[in-house]
């Protein structure tokens, strides 16, 4: 619906999309992982790319309204303010592709709900993630975001059935979990 009626729906998806996370992320690590000494969650997105990367551009591109973003700003803050001793976060994981490969992959993929995704969005999604995780010029609203590292793989080749890539990427993110 979301792609659909982008500014019928923008608003409704981006609080289910933050709710979602916020439940996923606070939820008890399992006994059997938490006394594990190598215990690490790793979330496909967090609360904070879905401020800063996906709400954000819905309001970029016009379909959030002027006072739909400031009360999506309003309650992320106050939600994540409340929480923010079970939402601590030690790293994030940035795999970044061009958005002519992203697009590319959503046609692979052939989804009818992403049927309607265009590469002028994937590119906008690109340069927030850009902004945010690389150059650091995306103003930011929680001190605690400023000094956590930030791990960029190159994803553009594919690496689906190809074991010595897989196993370089893997690589490289137990040597960063390890160092965090």
């Amino acid at each position: 619906m979301l792609y659909q009626e982008p500014a019928r729906w923008s608003y409704t998806f981006q609080t289910f999309s933050f709710l979602s996370r916020l439940k996923t992320q606070m939820e008890p690590v399992p006994e059997r992982l938490f006394q594990a000494s190598s215990a690490v969650q790793i979330f496909e997105r967090s609360v904070y790319s879905d401020r800063y990367i996906f709400a954000k551009s819905l309001f970029e591109n016009g379909s959030l309204s002027d006072i739909e973003w400031h009360i999506y700003q309003d309650w992320h803050s106050f939600l994540l303010q409340q929480f923010a001793s079970q939402l601590q976060l030690h790293g994030f994981i940035y795999l970044r592709a061009t958005p002519q490969v992203c697009l590319k992959r959503l046609h692979q993929r052939a989804r009818q709900e992403e049927k309607g995704i265009e590469l002028a969005y994937l590119e906008q999604l690109h340069e927030q993630h850009e902004a945010w995780l690389v150059h650091k010029t995306t103003k930011l609203h929680f001190d605690t975001l400023l000094n956590i590292p930030v791990l960029v793989l190159d994803v553009n080749d594919d690496f689906s059935e190809v074991g010595t890539k897989q196993e370089e990427l893997l690589a490289k993110v137990n040597t960063f979990v390890k160092n965090l």
